[in-house]
């Protein structure tokens, strides 16, 4: 038989999860806006994003050769990450543990949800807000409460002076400020 009669397929694309895995017997635990967020993007993949997808894949295909038709191609693709994400956010969510930070009863040490300011050794403050893995957004300054940075503060008080181990070394820092804002 001719090769020019036989389908050659492309292999299945192995992507990794868009957000790391949980370290093992660790709860997935989450803030009750990190999972406001969570249901957001949510519904805003089921009824927006994917059915504008669906529909141009759906044109796409009525136009006849789908091996060289880039929006069937790249919809399709695109389909794929949509529903991926979305089977991943529902397993995250089916196993999620809300926290609500503001419940906590002794604010006087790091927690999860705790807001935290801590200099380091060069004098440089830093505030962070320890949340789930799921939520963290280090840009926003929340960060997972399994990071090195949030793992040496847990259980301090104001004063302390704790360790935290790096790449480049082992790094003092020293809790100045704790607080659990409202959500």
């Amino acid at each position: 038989m001719s090769k020019a009669f036989t389908k050659e397929s492309e292999p299945e694309e192995l992507e990794p999860e868009e957000a790391p895995a949980l370290p093992a017997g660790v709860k997935n635990y989450i803030t009750p806006e990190g999972m406001a967020r969570l249901r957001d993007e949510l519904k805003q993949l089921r009824t927006v994003e994917r059915p504008k997808v669906v529909d141009v894949v759906s044109w796409a295909a009525g136009n006849g050769d789908r091996s060289e038709n880039g929006d069937y191609i790249y919809g399709k693709k695109r389909l794929r990450e949509i529903d991926r994400r979305i089977r991943f956010l529902l397993k995250r969510m089916e196993i999620a543990e809300i926290v609500d930070p503001s419940l906590q009863k002794n604010a006087d040490q790091v927690f999860f949800g705790a807001t935290v300011t801590y200099s380091d050794e060069e004098d440089h403050e830093r505030t962070v807000r320890i949340v789930g893995i799921d939520e963290s957004r280090p840009e926003h300054g929340e960060i997972s409460w399994v990071s090195p940075v949030a793992r040496a503060l847990l259980k301090a008080e104001l004063g302390d002076i704790v360790t935290m181990r790096s790449p480049t070394g082992e790094v003092e820092l020293e809790v100045v400020e704790i607080s659990y804002l409202p959500t």
